[in-house]
C-alpha cells in the first residue's frame, strides 16, 4: 500500500506529466483560459488516460508480448486512445453541449495528446504491475488536472492584472508556466 501511495504522490507532484516531463503542453496552453474548460478537459483526460493505460497494459502483456510483436506497441496504443477519445467526445456532446463547445478543437486533440500515450508507454517501460500501472495513470491524470486547473486559475487572475502590452496573452502565460514548473521542481526531494 505504501508503494502505491508513493506512485500516486510521485506522479502528481514530483514527476508531474506537464510541469516536469513537459508532455501534454498543447491542451495545457490552449484550454487553460477558463477554469470551467480546464476542469472539463482534466476530467476528459483523466477518463481517457486511466482507461487507455488499463487497456494498453492488457494489450501489451496478453497480445503484443505473447505474440512477440512489441514493435506494434505505438500503433496499437494510438488506436486504443483514438477509440476512447471518440467515445468521450460523443458522451460530452450528448450530455454537456456547453462543455463540448468550450473545449472545441482541443477535445479531439486528446487523441494526439502525448501525455496519454506517454503514460501508457511509461507504464510498460517501468514494468509496473497492473495495479501499479493503474495507480500511476490515476496519479498522472490527477497531476495533469491539477496543473491545468492551477494554470487556468492564474490566467483568469492575470486577465484582471495590469500587465504591460508586450507581455499580454501568450508571453505572460509562458512565463507563468515556467514559474509553475520551477515551483513543482521544489517537490523533487519529497520522496
Amino acid at each position: 500500500m505504501k508503494d502505491l501511495f508513493i506512485i500516486i504522490v510521485s506522479a502528481v507532484l514530483i514527476h508531474n506529466i506537464i510541469l516536469s516531463q513537459f508532455l501534454g503542453v498543447c491542451p495545457f496552453l490552449g484550454v487553460s483560459k477558463k477554469l470551467s474548460s480546464a476542469l472539463g478537459m482534466g476530467a476528459a483526460v483523466t477518463f481517457v488516460m486511466v482507461l487507455a493505460s488499463t487497456i494498453t497494459w492488457i494489450i501489451q502483456h496478453f497480445v503484443l508480448a505473447y505474440y512477440e510483436i512489441e514493435y506494434l506497441q505505438t500503433i496499437a496504443f494510438i488506436l486504443v486512445i483514438a477509440s476512447l477519445v471518440q467515445f468521450v467526445e460523443m458522451v460530452i456532446r450528448k450530455f454537456s453541449p456547453a462543455l463540448y463547445k468550450s473545449l472545441g478543437v482541443y477535445l479531439p486533440l486528446i487523441t494526439t495528446n502525448c501525455a496519454v500515450l506517454g503514460v501508457a508507454i511509461l507504464n510498460v517501460q517501468t514494468e509496473y504491475t497492473f495495479v501499479e500501472g493503474l495507480f500511476n495513470s490515476v496519479g498522472n491524470a490527477l497531476g495533469f488536472t491539477l496543473a491545468l486547473v492551477l494554470f487556468a486559475g492564474i490566467r483568469e487572475r492575470l486577465e484582471l492584472a495590469d500587465i504591460p502590452a508586450s507581455l499580454q496573452g501568450l508571453p505572460i502565460a509562458l512565463i507563468t508556466a515556467a514559474l509553475m514548473s520551477m515551483a513543482f521542481l521544489g517537490f523533487t526531494g519529497l520522496l
